[in-house]
Formats: C-alpha cells, sequence, structure tokens
C-alpha cells in the first residue's frame, strides 16, 4: 500500500474520531443493511442444516402421507401449504387408509400419527406449556429409526383394564415437565386417565420452522387406548410409513399414491411426500424470507449511502479552506479527490465491519435464548462488508469531485 493512501487512510480515521456521533448517525444505515444481510442469511443456513438433521436421524426413506394436496409451487403457494399441512390440519385420512398403506406393495411397515385432545395434569396441575399428545402404534419405534434413549416403547395398546397406560415422551418435555431427564414411572392425567412414562424419546435436531411434527416436545400414547379414551374419535392427520429398501422409495410413493387413488375413488385429498420435500418447502419459505430482507437490506444501504454523500458534502463545505490551503502546497487534484473518496470508503468500511460484529451477536443472542442453531456465513459476511465499501466509494464520488474541482483562490478566501 502507497504512503499516500495510508496517509489518507490515517486522516479519514482522525476525522471520523472528531465527529463520533455525526459518523456514527451517517453509518447507521449502512450497519442497519449489513445486520440484516448477515443474520437472515445466517438463520437461513441454520434451519436447513437443522431440517436436514432431522431428515438424517429420521431416514431419508421416511414417507409421510399427509392430508390436503401440497401444491408444487413456490413462494405464496408455498406458505399455503403450512396450514393445510400442519398438525391441526383436518384431513380425510382415517384408520382405514393406514391398513391400506401398510399392505402396499413396497412398504416395510406403516403407522398412524393421531392427534388427542384435552388438557393434561401432573400432580392434579397443568403444565406451563401444552404439550401434544398424539396417538400412534406400537411400530412407530421401528418407523422413527429406534427412537428411545431411556426406557422402552409401548406394546400395542390393548384394553386399559388389561394393563396399565403408557406413554413416551419428548426429550425436551420431559425435562420440562418432570425437571429430569428419565421421569420413568412418572405419571400425568388425560381425559380422566391416568398414564405412566415408560419410554424418553431421543433428541431430534428438529428446528421451529420445519414443518414435520416435533417429537422433542410431544406425548406419544398408544392409539387403540386413544381410541378407547375418545369413542373411537381420534383426528387422524398423518400415516408414517417405511419402505422395503432406500433405494425404492419413488416407486413406494408411486405405489402408496396408486391405491389411495383407488381407495378414495380417484379424489385425491392427500399427499405423499419424502423427506427431503419438507426441506424444499422450507426452502422456498426460507427463499422468500431472504428476498424480503434483501429489499429491506438495499433500501438501507441506499439510505446509507445517501447520508455518506450529504455528510461528505458538509464536510467539504466546512474544509473548504483546507482545501485551499492543500492545493496552495501543490496538492492535485486527484489527490485531494481521494483524500474525500477515502474518507466516505473508510466510514462505510467502519459500517461493514460494526455491523457484522452486531449480526455475530444477534446470532449468539439467538442460540442462547431460541432451538434456532444459526450457521454463521462468512462469505455473507464478506460480501456485505465489500459491497457497503463499494456504496461508499459510489456515494463518495460525487463530494469527492466537489472538492477537487474547488477553485484554489477561492477556498483560500473562504473561512
Amino acid at each position: 500500500m502507497s504512503p499516500t493512501i495510508i496517509g489518507n487512510v490515517r486522516m479519514a480515521i482522525a476525522t471520523l474520531r472528531a465527529t463520533r456521533m455525526r459518523s456514527f448517525l451517517t453509518m447507521l444505515g449502512v450497519i442497519i443493511g449489513v445486520v440484516s444481510v448477515v443474520t437472515i442469511v445466517s438463520i437461513g443456513q441454520g434451519v436447513k442444516n437443522q431440517i436436514s438433521n432431522e431428515i438424517d436421524q429420521l431416514g431419508r426413506d421416511l414417507i409421510t402421507i399427509r392430508p390436503g394436496v401440497a401444491s408444487s409451487g413456490s413462494g405464496v403457494d408455498a406458505i399455503k401449504d403450512i396450514a393445510k399441512l400442519g398438525p391441526g390440519a383436518v384431513g380425510s385420512l382415517s384408520r382405514g387408509d393406514t391398513d391400506i398403506v401398510r399392505k402396499t406393495n413396497g412398504v416395510a411397515t406403516a403407522v398412524p400419527l393421531g392427534l388427542v385432545g384435552g388438557q393434561i395434569t401432573i400432580d392434579g396441575k397443568p403444565p406451563s406449556r401444552e404439550p401434544v399428545v398424539l396417538a400412534s402404534s406400537a411400530d412407530m419405534e421401528q418407523v422413527l429409526n429406534k427412537p428411545i434413549e431411556f426406557g422402552e416403547f409401548f406394546g400395542d395398546g390393548s384394553a386399559l383394564a388389561e394393563q396399565p397406560a403408557v406413554a413416551v415422551i419428548g426429550h425436551d418435555l420431559a425435562q420440562e415437565l418432570y425437571g429430569e431427564a428419565t421421569p420413568l414411572g412418572r405419571s400425568f392425567d388425560l381425559m380422566g386417565q391416568t398414564f405412566f412414562v415408560r419410554g424418553v424419546l431421543k433428541k431430534v435436531d428438529s428446528s421451529p420452522l420445519s414443518l414435520g411434527t416435533d417429537f422433542n416436545n410431544s406425548i406419544i400414547i398408544p392409539y387403540k387406548t386413544a381410541q378407547q379414551m375418545t369413542n373411537d374419535n381420534v383426528p387422524l392427520y398423518e400415516i408414517l410409513a417405511k419402505p422395503d429398501s432406500a433405494d425404492q422409495v419413488d416407486q413406494t410413493i408411486a405405489n402408496i399414491t396408486a391405491d389411495l387413488n383407488q381407495a378414495h375413488k380417484e379424489q385425491q385429498r392427500f399427499s405423499v411426500l419424502r423427506q427431503d420435500q419438507s426441506l424444499a418447502t422450507t426452502n422456498q419459505i426460507l427463499g422468500l424470507l431472504t428476498m424480503l430482507i434483501a429489499g429491506v437490506a438495499a433500501i438501507s444501504l441506499l439510505v446509507g449511502g445517501i447520508g455518506i454523500m450529504d455528510v461528505m458534502l458538509v464536510s467539504v463545505a466546512e474544509r473548504t479552506h483546507e482545501i485551499g490551503l492543500r492545493k496552495a502546497l501543490g496538492a492535485s487534484n486527484r489527490q485531494i479527490m481521494l483524500q474525500f473518496l477515502t474518507e466516505s470508503a473508510v466510514l462505510s468500511f467502519a459500517g461493514g465491519i460494526i455491523g457484522v460484529i452486531i449480526s455475530l451477536l444477534i446470532n449468539f443472542i439467538f442460540r442462547v435464548t431460541t432451538s434456532l442453531t444459526p450457521a454463521i456465513s462468512w462469505w455473507a459476511m464478506v460480501l456485505s462488508v465489500v459491497v457497503a465499501l463499494l456504496v461508499g466509494i459510489v456515494f463518495g464520488t460525487m463530494p469527492a469531485l466537489k472538492a477537487a474541482r474547488k477553485d484554489p483562490i477561492e477556498a483560500l478566501r473562504n473561512r
């Protein structure tokens, strides 16, 4: 780096220190833009990583049948699918559809996943947060790749009079409800029936933006038990299936779709999805959010650039006598222009660095206070700082040219 550039940088830093508050307010637009871009990219990448890990843990060959027809589009259509495919969806699937899927060629096993209403109580008191209670069969353990961490899975849920009602609870929920990781033998009440905790699920690396079931915060009870408690009125919102071979997932999906279409008389009111399709849908939603934040960031950078230009014009006016003195001592127009251009570049570059530091702090807060785990994206940081630097150079060009074109005699007369 040449001595001239080094000197200009030192002068620019000295000028910024002399007007700290004005410089910070000038950089604010650039800072907001950089923070917006880096934070949303980090969160988006973190969510994608979490969902990908969840798919790996549950098995990429897991097939999900849900009520409603998922659109193949993107954008708004993908967001509408959330309402249609979420756990609260009221769909057209029935217990008979589970039997159809189980008997489909290429399916190794299939289990229903129903939603059980009613409030649970522990020692006569409701928990601080109402958990989701699911109903499924004993084959759930096989479908979820043997997910038990402590204890064991329940049996087939035969008549309540023949055995105590049992349940399996999620990893996070165990700690939240009972204050311990292994609450085996502890109990809770649901709809007048006492359930005993028989097993605790392994923790699944899930994201709150995932469209799948959050098993970490769910209670699973036997499907037959739920039927008896609700007079056979358990809303079925999902069927999970495993193929005979992981290499035949697409063919198995085609077979399931054909058999269900035949049972529903070609009135398709369901969606048969691969695990990676949930990731694709979430990616579409994250893409929309990224575009939205990018628009906000672009406006912020534009405002920041205009702010830099205004402040540099004021600086040129305030330092007119200095400009005349430097020209009288032999400074060329190019040297004057580079001095003010360097100041605007340093201003925007400093704003970019501050924005990156704030975004790192926000990512840390997300990691500590939420279940989101943002993934630090170094390329987004570098790109944001480079763009911020370019904004400073572009919007600082006009004030620099105005300073360079000043007449030295007229400039010296100005005090």
